[in-house]
């Protein structure tokens, strides 16, 4: 896993230290106290990676907006 602080990590290190968490958890080898750990660990890279795309929506947005495109929508033809 990454050895950097949640909040510090790019959205691709989050995502992949996410990955190895829920891997580790899967397998079901992890003793007690470590399964709480990781599972708190996964909770805060969970909310970081949500975190991370709600930005990158609102620029999108803001992207459209200052482009006089329409905001939180697609439209019906791009479906």
């Amino acid at each position: 896993m990454v050895d950097k602080p949640v909040a510090e990590m790019t959205f691709e290190e989050a995502m992949a230290a996410l990955e190895q968490v829920v891997s580790a958890l899967e397998k079901g080898d992890v003793a007690l106290e470590a399964s709480i750990e990781l599972y708190e660990k996964g909770a805060a890279l969970r909310a970081h990676c949500a975190a991370k795309l709600r930005d990158a929506e609102e620029k999108v947005e803001l992207i459209r907006a200052q482009e006089g495109r329409a905001v939180g929508t697609v439209p019906a033809e791009g479906l």
